[in-house]
């Protein structure tokens, strides 16, 4: 059975296609209602680390929920959210970091601007407000979200209600900004933030946002191993605070707790979501440390950010349990090798067909799709050639993730694997398959 708009009361995101009706998911699968089973190759999107229906997470959700399901985190406190914020302390790459629980990653991303702003202010630095973001880039939809995000199929028509922000090239190696080849490029994206910087004026500067590897904006782009390092420079250097988005790449989606761990990257605010109750309850976190928060505090002030549903009992009851399935059935080692299966299985992919570039670490790889694998041309926008391939994928039973627009704007496809990290060799066997039929299938349709 499918669903489509207009039929039913709901409004869904696409208007214009039907929808399988999952009745219920298991492991690395999803089930409709007609019996077919689809293998989540995507995780949703990059969010079910550890798999559908485990039933620790579920009874943990109900325990809360028998308990209390509702306080108000500006009232009271609860166990859930004191033990949840211990845990993910534990893996914070700053002591005694500070932890707060919202409910999407758009939100944790407007909570982390204005805990930057808010920093400057109480410091005494009243004119840093400007945030600068990387181009290309996704961190939400919600308008200071969007307004930091490079995406301009919906700033096209959202355009004069976002705020001013100023962008600088992303460590998109593939497609390199100024046309050179690493290393001889000498990471000039990093050096682009301090141009940037020059321009605006340090005094107006607040932090800089940044994914730390890729996500859907750039297919899993992986920085060189220096350019944290530059950043986190530059960054000191200009009194700027470093804010990672690790929504996507956080909760050991990379093989590590966080992508920052990989390049020894002590950022001033990191945000997260999606893993961290791999998706059986909306979550999301921002976490700074103890010196950050502390200036706060001293001049006798709060948080100026409330939310209603802030340090939700049931959520952070998901998120502690989803933290100890990972540990207790050490996911983390299991997400390395897989993910490492996982690409070179399907490295043999990119032979006769459309695939420019295979990228990614960990349970994250992007595969980006082109017109001419030379000249790395994109296909043109009005094929949606991404949008073909993960509908055609999926009457094949394989869900991926698709991203648009990444080339120049308009232009480029690709697709993200981000399976949960429980996936075994049988599953990474049958996605290369998959993918390969599909391919074949896209020489007739381009």
């Amino acid at each position: 059975m499918t669903v489509q708009y207009p039929h039913g009361n709901v409004f869904y995101r696409n208007l214009h296609r039907s929808f399988p009706l999952i009745s219920h998911g298991k492991g690395v699968y999803l089930f409709d209602t007609s019996g077919k089973k689809y293998l989540d190759a995507s995780g949703g999107a990059a969010v079910v680390n550890v798999g559908h229906g485990v039933r620790e997470i579920a009874t943990a959700i109900s325990s809360q929920a028998q308990k209390v399901g509702y306080i108000n985190g500006t009232q009271f406190s609860h166990f859930a959210v004191e033990t949840l914020a211990t845990l993910v302390s534990e893996f914070l790459p700053f002591p005694d970091g500070k932890v707060y629980f919202l409910t999407s990653g758009s939100e944790a991303v407007e909570a982390s601007i204005k805990l930057a702003r808010q920093y400057w202010v109480e410091r005494g630095r009243s004119s840093k407000y400007h945030v600068i973001a990387r181009k290309p880039s996704y961190h939400g939809n919600t308008l200071a979200a969007l307004s930091l995000s490079d995406r301009r199929h919906y700033k096209d028509i959202y355009g004069p209600m976002l705020m001013k922000t100023s962008m600088v090239p992303a460590p998109y190696c593939y497609r390199c900004f100024c046309g050179a080849v690493y290393p001889s490029c000498g990471i000039k994206c990093a050096f682009e933030l301090e141009k940037q910087i020059q321009v605006i004026g340090e005094k107006n500067v607040s932090a800089f946002l940044t994914e730390v590897i890729g996500g859907g904006s750039t297919g899993a782009a992986v920085p060189p191993p220096e350019y944290f390092s530059a950043i986190r420079k530059i960054c000191d250097q200009n009194e700027i605070l470093l804010i990672t988005d690790e929504i996507m790449t956080g909760i050991g989606r990379t093989g590590e707790w966080l992508a920052c761990h990989h390049f020894d990257l002590k950022p001033d605010i990191i945000i997260m979501g999606k893993g961290l109750t791999s998706g059986y309850i909306p979550l999301s976190a921002i976490a700074a440390p103890k010196e950050i928060v502390d200036i706060l505090y001293s001049k006798g002030r709060s948080f100026m950010h409330a939310q209603t549903f802030a340090h939700h009992p049931v959520g952070c009851a998901a998120g502690v349990a989803t933290l100890d399935y990972i540990k207790n059935n050490n996911l983390l080692l299991k997400c390395n090798t897989k993910g490492t299966l996982l690409k070179e299985t399907i490295s043999s992919i990119s032979s006769d067909n459309d695939v420019g570039d295979i990228r990614g670490k960990g349970l994250l790889i992007g595969i980006e799709f082109v017109q001419d694998k030379d000249s790395r041309s994109p296909f043109p926008r009005e094929l949606a050639y991404a949008e073909k391939f993960v509908a055609n994928a999926l009457k094949k039973g394989l869900v991926v993730w698709p991203n648009v627009g990444h080339a120049d704007g308009i232009n480029g496809d690709l697709i993200l694997l981000a399976p949960p990290f429980i996936i075994e060799q049988e599953e990474v066997s049958l996605i290369s398959r998959v993918l390969n039929e599909t391919l074949e299938e896209m020489k007739q349709i381009r």
